[in-house]
């Protein structure tokens, strides 16, 4: 008699995790594309929207092959697993574990092959939005480079130490979603590559507008829906902690949005759409480390914190003469990086052990979950600066290293006549050709 699956595969929650992977991909492609082809100037649509692009396929092929394992595989390191490959058929269709962290949750009900694209997208995502720090002047050939590079040196790194069982994760470290492996590892890295690469032409810093903010709203729209995915699947069961991250991230978010959109309209004004993009971004980064650790309350503080913070060091920080030496396109530094941070740290504070992420039973009951400082533990604050300070200086220089490597071999920059033409000079393409070989249009008088 033939069954569909093995005893251990609930189809309930692999089905859940699929459709969460596949929300956090869209998140990418297209929603990171769609953003980045429209928040940029109209000769450079093409270009920012094509580094995501390649960015998603690039970083499917080094995970599989090598990554994947390295980021939570058996432990060869304290902060790496083993690099190994992960396409064999047992392998694909056996049931999911992380080794080095297997002890400290329930066994996993979905097959490896479900793991591995859960954490692909989340892996892909992370160097997509360091692009946003390099737009308007990164040499392709270099980003083709780089992008395999880096997932491999840093990315597993952190993903290893918080996620996979490493160093961080074993001290209690906590970062739900990754607020700190994915954002704040991008806004430093990116800050990095920023500075290294060099500025933008004079004339894009000065007048860098939207070449369609529709667009560019469309996919900010797809990127907050997809965060759904993002935290709702990072239980890794279709239980109760999962529809409560998922709340909480659209509660953080909404917070975030309409605070920052206050502080722009106190500093400017006028309510700007582009800052309410970024409030958005800044809230879903933000709640990403404490999603299924925090209480509706804490939501809302995370919430507030992140449509100030971020803004803050958007529009005071780096628009201070120190920071403008650095040509941050997207301010990925403040969206993300600080973002992040500010979430990190703030779950140490807001964790609740009231959130239940995983029920006991017996003398493990009530189950797993995080105690920050506002209920008695200090010390979980305290893991989050170390888990901070770790991610930040090892993207620093694992960042750096990698470009001056790339360097040698190929210019990290554009010369200066691509950096004048845009997209048709790289790619020998456009975004937009309205007319071309039309007859012009009759306009009624």
């Amino acid at each position: 008699m033939l069954v569909p699956s093995p005893k251990w595969l609930d189809t309930g929650s692999n089905a859940w995790q699929m459709t969460a992977a596949t929300f956090v991909g869209l998140q990418s492609v297209p929603g990171l594309v769609i953003l980045y082809g429209g928040i940029v100037k109209k000769k450079w649509a093409l270009n920012s929207a094509f580094m995501a692009m390649y960015a998603f396929a690039a970083v499917m092929i080094v995970w599989v092959l090598w990554a994947y394992n390295m980021a939570f595989g058996q432990q060869w390191l304290p902060f790496l697993g083993k690099p190994m490959s992960a396409l064999s058929a047992g392998f694909l269709q056996g049931q999911a574990t992380i080794p080095a962290a297997a002890s400290g949750m329930p066994a996993l009900a979905f097959p490896m092959s479900t793991m591995m694209f859960f954490q692909f997208v989340f892996a892909a995502i992370t160097v997509i939005i360091l692009a946003g720090s390099l737009i308007g002047r990164m040499n392709f050939k270099a980003w083709i480079i780089f992008v395999p590079l880096w997932m491999t040196f840093v990315y597993t790194v952190g993903a290893f130490s918080i996620w996979g069982g490493g160093w961080l994760a074993s001290l209690g470290a906590l970062d739900f979603s990754g607020g700190y492996v994915i954002h704040l590892a991008a806004g430093t890295s990116g800050f990095v590559a920023a500075a290294l690469i060099g500025p933008r032409l004079q004339e894009d810093r000065d007048h860098f507008p939207p070449n369609s903010l529709l667009m560019a709203l469309a996919g900010a729209g797809i990127l907050w829906l997809g965060w759904n995915g993002f935290n709702g699947g990072d239980p890794y069961f279709a239980n109760a902690d999962a529809s409560a991250a998922i709340l909480n991230t659209n509660l953080t978010t909404c917070v975030s949005l309409l605070v920052w959109t206050i502080m722009d309209s106190m500093a400017y004004g006028k309510p700007s759409v582009v800052g309410a993009i970024n409030g958005m971004i800044a809230g879903l980064v933000g709640i990403t480390p404490a999603a299924g650790y925090v209480n509706g309350w804490g939501a809302i503080i995370i919430g507030v914190c992140t449509g100030i913070i971020p803004w803050l060091a958007m529009n005071k920080l780096q628009t201070s003469r120190l920071m403008m030496k650095v040509d941050d396109t997207l301010s990925v530094l403040s969206t993300h990086g600080v973002a992040g941070l500010t979430g990190g740290l703030l779950t140490g504070i807001l964790a609740c052990p009231d959130m239940i992420e995983y029920i006991g039973t017996a003398k493990d009951a009530p189950g797993v979950s995080g105690t920050g400082w506002l209920y008695g533990n200090f010390h979980q604050f305290l893991l989050q600066v170390y888990a901070a300070a770790f991610i930040i200086a090892f993207n620093v220089v694992a960042t750096f290293v990698i470009l001056k490597v790339i360097s040698v071999f190929v210019p990290l920059r554009m010369d200066e006549t691509t950096l004048r033409v845009g997209d048709d000079a790289v790619h020998g393409e456009t975004a937009y050709n309205f007319g071309d070989g039309e007859e012009a249009p009759i306009v009624a008088e």
